[in-house]
């Protein structure tokens, strides 16, 4: 069967979404087309003005719609204290603990060096600059734990300590609500290393 040119051309554009495979694809394709046009010219008109709107704080290096983002604009944000985190997503997981009250640097990824990721595709050198405006005077690394995420996490406290700033990390161990028996030998291990006093 001959498959309309535009159509195929959609079904190659959904393509691009993480976790989309070609019968994924052609089901959205085949749904917004049949099923939800009016969501398809809602999806399209949204995708247009978000790629035309929304650009890179340049403080933080988060999505944003304006030049600084409005927690970077933020009084009541704590500027001496910098949590260094992957992605946008979790920046989000932190703001929505409600634990942490500094201010954010966004890697947008981490290294990889089997992916072609180095220092310079993470933003590395923002960063360094964003520390080194002298108002920074702890940097919190919230990397994932990760092979990736521990090497990125090692990779920025090395640079960052050598301009004699003070580097932590987020403790690592057994989760609210876990019990020892079902938690992973390695967990257990670096809650045991990762211990303090009460």
């Amino acid at each position: 069967m001959s498959v309309p040119a535009s159509l195929e051309a959609l079904i190659g554009a959904l393509r691009c979404l993480p976790g989309v495979g070609p019968k994924s694809a052609q089901r959205m394709a085949f749904h917004l087309l049949h099923r939800d046009r009016e969501g398809a010219f809602r999806l399209a008109d949204t995708l247009a003005a978000a790629l035309e709107q929304v650009g890179r704080c340049a403080k933080c290096n988060n999505f944003s719609e304006q030049p600084v983002c409005p927690l970077c604009a933020s009084p009541r944000r704590d500027p001496t204290l910098l949590c260094v985190v992957e992605t946008p997503a979790d920046l989000i997981t932190l703001e929505q603990a409600q634990c942490y009250r500094g201010l954010y640097f966004v890697l947008m990824g981490r290294l990889s060096p089997l992916d072609g990721v180095g220092p310079r595709e993470i933003h590395l050198d923002r960063l360094v600059e964003r520390v080194g405006d002298g108002s920074v005077t702890e940097v919190v690394l919230a990397t994932n734990l990760t092979p990736e995420g521990e090497a990125t996490a090692h990779y920025v406290a090395e640079l960052l300590r050598s301009r004699g700033i003070k580097v932590t990390r987020l403790a690592r161990g057994i989760p609210m609500g876990g019990e020892l028996e079902h938690v992973d030998s390695g967990t257990v291990a670096q809650a045991v290393r990762e211990r303090r006093e009460v």
